[in-house]
């Protein structure tokens, strides 16, 4: 909330002289979630109770516990918890609807329509879903039309049964826009793991992210949905820094020629001018995948690419430069596309260092270190590329 401002007129002697004063900001209240007699000053024993009574600005603050609910959020608030504050639902439903798709969803945690909202230090875990069919998506955290800060969250368990592995649903946090509508939210230092689809998803135009020092973590070799690290796509635009990813494997993947998905620790799917910096990310079918234009992938490291590649260019006008990848089945470096620069790499047991796809014109690839890996350059054939973004 902006400060209001006085405009105060002081006269001093004959000349008049005025001064701008600002006012003090004004201080929304804490309305305070949770079970007396253990929390102190105890005003709503449910967080959506907190939020209907609350105006825009006020903070909630939540105490330790389980509160097994849904919460929507639309307008500006702070959600604060103390530490074992837990949004765990039984039973999720149907609260909203995917902004491309139509798809129903059900968000554990939806914030719509609003700016300036805060979210810090809750657990949302979906252990308690029970939902039974792949629809509604499940989804953890759904910032629509929506803009604000989660930061310092853990989002876990954004899963259907085992019987249900193969539904396209369970994206830990999902940001999205529509409608000409806009969404900027800021992800920090956060704890993502033990999801389905996604751990983060920034989809469509009008939507921008920061993603920075958080731990994305996917279940590993899976047989149902191919899982994705995080994702931007779709228009949206972002910066993915500073974050550790891992664990994305699409088992029935075994071979370049038979893959009908792939995984991914970064997928950038028809979006521009997006940032991968100083990540570590690693056992994954693809490393970083580009599906787009501009980007810049720097100062990451890569590690364990199985299947396919630590880096994969795919599009015009990226830059791939000061990444230490180590061990990609593959290329180190995949480009299919044109005016790409690929340099100042150091790249550790590839099958192949740099692999340009036959016909890609004006790339700059120079000034890379190679380990371990017998073939430096080659521009093989047009190959297959799946990559597998969630919508």
């Amino acid at each position: 909330m902006s400060p209001k401002r006085l405009l105060l007129a002081a006269a001093i002697g004959v000349c008049g002289v005025f001064a701008l004063v600002a006012a003090p900001r004004a201080v929304g209240a804490t309305l305070v979630v949770g079970q007396k007699p253990t929390c102190e000053g105890v005003q709503f024993a449910k967080i959506q109770d907190a939020v209907n009574a609350a105006s825009p600005g006020d903070t909630i603050q939540i105490c330790p516990g389980v509160y097994a609910e849904q919460v929507t959020i639309s307008k500006p608030l702070q959600l604060i918890g103390n530490n074992g504050a837990i949004l765990r639902p039984s039973g999720v439903a149907a609260n909203t609807t995917g902004l491309a798709s139509g798809q129903s969803l059900a968000a554990i945690l939806l914030v719509e329509n609003t700016t300036d909202v805060t979210v810090r230090n809750v657990t949302v875990d979906g252990s308690d879903a029970d939902i039974n069919a792949c629809a509604p998506d499940l989804v953890g955290v759904f910032f629509r039309n929506a803009s604000g800060l989660l930061s310092r969250v853990a989002v876990r368990n954004a899963k259907l049964s085992s019987t249900l592995n193969g539904c396209a649903s369970g994206s830990a946090i999902l940001v999205q826009s529509g409608g000409g509508l806009t969404s900027a939210v800021s992800i920090l230092e956060s704890s993502i793991h033990d999801y389905q689809n996604n751990g983060i998803t920034v989809n469509e135009t009008g939507t921008q992210a920061t993603i920075e020092g958080s731990f994305v973590t996917g279940l590993g070799p899976t047989t149902g949905a191919a899982q994705n690290g995080i994702q931007i796509g779709f228009g949206a635009q972002g910066t993915i820094r500073h974050n550790t990813v891992a664990n994305h494997i699409w088992a029935p993947c075994v071979a370049l020629d038979s893959c009908q998905a792939t995984a991914s620790d970064v997928l950038i799917f028809q979006s521009d001018g997006v940032s991968v910096n100083n990540n570590v990310v690693g056992v994954a079918q693809t490393g970083v995948a580009i599906v787009g234009n501009n980007a810049k992938v720097f100062d990451n490291q890569i590690y364990d690419s199985q299947i396919f590649d630590g880096v994969e260019l795919i599009g015009d006008s990226n830059v791939a430069e000061r990444n230490t990848i180590s061990h990609s089945d593959q290329a180190g470096v995949f480009v299919a596309g044109n005016s790409n620069v690929v340099r100042d790499n150091v790249i550790n047991e590839a099958t192949f260092g740099v692999l340009k796809l036959a016909g890609s014109t004006g790339n700059f690839i120079a000034f890379n270190t190679f380990y371990d890996s017998p073939i430096k350059l080659r521009d093989p054939a047009a190959g297959g590329k799946k990559a597998s973004p969630y919508r």
